[in-house]
């Protein structure tokens, strides 16, 4: 790869992920190019928007694309799209790779690299798994709140731990050197489950039981109830072999309860009609764990409430 300063990016998608980091290495200076579908006309002529933590950022012209084949060729792809739209991963990521090019896929869930290195087997693909308090409040325009931070873990075929990687360490000089906390993860597997220990129960009661994150861990029921739906979480990421340390729910806990007030990501796609990442969140995990013999009881429950939720809003239920 090219020396740090000199790569250039492509970000599928300028939501609430994509925006945000995107944006934040061009203006590292970085050439950084946006594929785009329902915002496109409004960054083209408006630029797009990031209010930011880390300081705020107007690209007034960027680089944005509707089609894949206009992109010249790059470096490093963020995949900032929704598991939802793995449809259109399908159809773009294809086209932005060459031999070598590193994709990092920026999303939510498990199994999301797999996915990615499927679509463009001569990537190398990255997971990054981002702890950030960020929405996409309107066309082009994104909101950061609160924290920031990606951790970085290569993917491996074979899902075994792949150490750091020359290619992970480039693209997190990069990120470090545009602003963003970068943690460096050896384990990519344990890394996922460990995002999933606050995604689980966040993402989903947030939607279950209309609530933002303060909420949730303010009453003490349910501060309890996310507590008990993390303990499964991490007995499924042992299941699997990926124990994690004892403290990563107090920590979790803990951020939450310093986090400022926040919808999550799925509550504002619910609140929107929009689909849900119910399977890559939910659905995936309590799969893996039980393939492994070690059931998520609340999981699978949260995971059922959850789908029904989904397909009432989208019309996609059962008659």
């Amino acid at each position: 790869m090219p020396g740090v300063g000199a790569r250039r990016y492509a970000v599928l998608g300028a939501g609430a992920i994509g925006g945000l980091y995107g944006a934040r290495l061009a203006a590292a200076g970085h050439e950084v190019h946006f594929v785009l579908r329902s915002d496109l006309d409004h960054v083209r002529r408006h630029g797009l928007r990031v209010e930011s933590v880390y300081g705020d950022v107007l690209l007034e012209r960027p680089h944005v694309h509707a089609d894949p084949t206009t992109v010249p060729e790059v470096d490093v792809v963020l995949v900032g799209l929704k598991t939802t739209h793995d449809a259109a991963l399908a159809e773009l990521l294809p086209g932005l790779v060459r031999p070598g090019t590193v994709v990092v896929v920026l999303q939510n869930g498990l199994g999301v690299e797999a996915r990615a290195a499927a679509v463009a087997p001569e990537a190398v693909v990255l997971g990054g798994m981002c702890f950030t308090c960020s929405n996409r409040v309107g066309p082009g325009h994104v909101r950061h709140l609160d924290y920031g931070a990606i951790t970085l873990a290569a993917h491996r075929p074979d899902g075994a731990a792949a150490g750091i990687t020359p290619e992970l360490g480039a693209v997190a000089a990069d990120l470090r050197a545009a602003a963003v906390e970068i943690v460096e993860a050896e384990d990519l597997g344990a890394a996922r489950w460990r995002k999933l220990v606050w995604n689980v129960p966040f993402n989903g009661l947030s939607v279950v039981l209309d609530a933002a994150t303060d909420d949730l861990v303010r009453h003490p029921d349910t501060a309890a109830l996310a507590a008990r739906i993390m303990d499964e979480v991490i007995a499924g990421a042992a299941a699997v072999g990926h124990p994690l340390p004892a403290a990563t729910r107090d920590e979790m806990l803990d951020l939450t309860r310093r986090m400022r007030p926040y919808a999550t990501s799925m509550k504002l796609d619910a609140d929107a009609g929009r689909p849900l990442e119910v399977e890559a969140i939910h659905a995936a995990p309590a799969a893996a764990a039980r393939t492994a013999g070690v059931p998520l009881p609340s999981v699978e429950v949260l995971r059922d409430q959850l789908r029904f939720i989904d397909g009432r809003s989208r019309g996609t239920g059962a008659d």
